[in-house]
């Protein structure tokens, strides 16, 4: 049955509760602006579903894996500073690039055809990797979840237990409508125990711009000309041979959550170009890169809900915080533990689809080459946070499990007892 316009505005406004830690941490860390990031996320979502013939539901937002080197072009720089613009000029050339270098790839993909890259993703390499992508975000949520400040909070603790209560309360036991909003409820009753602890403060509220883009500051970094500087552009633009990897297992994982192959239909070379186009957008505007959001793969997770137009309508809703600059620090307001503990559901959900994978493949894990495979990619996607390969260039513990997991998939010989035979 089809979500009346109602339903699917409040499990977009979901969708927009679950990515917007994430994606605003981007530019509190990077100096780049809040509120350009929102509306290029928003923008750059709607952008990837029309390339992607609105089938894959996919929210993009702030990647953090070129955090490393955007960091590096803009320094200490911040708004407002004389050299600011300059730097976010450079860096706009270099995410306009990045974005180039997934087209050219999307392009190869889809002259040499999917079931060359299918074959180098056997299930005992998808499987463990969204293990990985799951785990790997866990340290974040429980930090969230679990501190104030740095330091272990017993008031952390008993917002964290009341947000996840919530959640198991309505995903389990709730009826209709309600049972698909178990994320929204839980932020409510989050915040409402947060404000006798003192976990609640508004101020970003007050001192927020109705109107973003009244800001002549944030105006003139819309306006800036994309400048193409070699040293910038080092620094950032293959950061993407990178995330190509992790945008197919991203995809992978939600390909496996809905129980369709988007890897076939639209096509991982339509994702790819849809991805970098984006990224190019938010460059082409002063925003950071672009990504696909493993928060969001959660979401469809708990709700079950795969309609790719409740994703759109979030992606709607994050142009208008953009726009709207009261909205956003509205949402910026989430306590850290509520956060969290929504977190922990989501992220745990992602590595779960990880297992479902294995085990509806039958996969023999008596066998030593399955067992060998999926243990180093467990260890090294977990252990290794990121591994500098130039200057500021670094490869995430993701990326290098993949890329060893792959390899050795293609090495080592299938036994006849590899999956397990009924």
């Amino acid at each position: 049955m089809e979500n009346p316009l109602s339903r699917k505005i409040i499990l977009g406004i979901q969708h927009v509760l679950a990515m917007f830690g994430a994606t605003v941490l981007v530019p509190a860390l990077t100096g780049m602006n809040t509120s350009i990031t929102l509306f290029c996320a928003g923008l750059g979502t709607l952008l990837f579903h029309w390339i992607t013939k609105r089938k894959v539901p996919v929210f993009l937002g702030s990647s953090f894996a070129f955090m490393g080197g955007i960091i590096a072009v803009i320094g200490d720089a911040r708004m407002g500073d004389p050299d600011y613009l300059s730097r976010i000029q450079a860096v706009k050339g270099a995410l306009i690039v990045a974005g180039l270098i997934y087209a050219v790839f999307a392009l190869l993909i889809k002259l040499v055809g999917y079931e060359k890259v299918n074959k180098l993703l056997p299930p005992i390499v998808t499987g463990p990797v969204i293990i990985v992508i799951g785990l790997r975000l866990s340290g974040t949520a429980i930090n969230s979840a679990f501190y104030e400040n740095g330091e272990f909070s017993l008031k952390c603790v008993l917002v964290t237990v009341v947000v996840l209560a919530t959640i198991i309360i309505i995903s389990v036991f709730a009826k209709g409508i309600y049972n698909l909003m178990p994320i929204l409820f839980a932020i409510i009753v989050g915040f409402l125990v947060c404000i006798p602890l003192g976990f609640t403060d508004f101020t970003p509220v007050r001192e927020a711009h109705f109107l973003s883009f009244a800001d002549k500051q944030v105006l003139d970094q819309v306006l800036a000309v994309p400048v193409f500087q070699a040293d910038a552009i080092l620094a950032i633009a293959p950061i993407a041979l990178v995330t190509l990897i992790e945008h197919v297992g991203d995809i992978t994982t939600n390909s496996a959550v809905v129980g369709q192959n988007f890897m076939v239909d639209p096509g991982i070379h339509r994702t790819i170009l849809g991805d970098g186009l984006a990224t190019a957008l938010a460059g082409l505007l002063g925003g950071p890169a672009n990504t696909t959001y493993g928060e969001n793969t959660g979401v469809l997770a708990v709700t079950k809900v795969y309609d790719p137009s409740v994703i759109r309508i979030a992606a709607v809703v994050a142009i208008f915080l953009g726009l709207i600059g009261k909205f956003g620090a509205v949402i910026s307001c989430i306590p850290g533990p509520v956060s969290g503990g929504i977190s922990i559901v989501l992220y745990g959900m992602i590595s779960s689809v990880g297992v479902r994978i294995l085990i509806n493949n039958h996969l023999n894990f008596g066998n030593s080459r399955n067992l060998m495979i999926a243990s180093i990619i467990v260890v090294l996607g977990i252990g290794c946070d990121s591994i500098p390969v130039a200057g500021t260039v670094t490869i995430s513990g993701l990326a290098l499990a993949a890329v060893v997991g792959m390899l050795l998939a293609a090495i080592l010989p299938v036994g006849a007892d590899d999956v397990m035979r009924d």
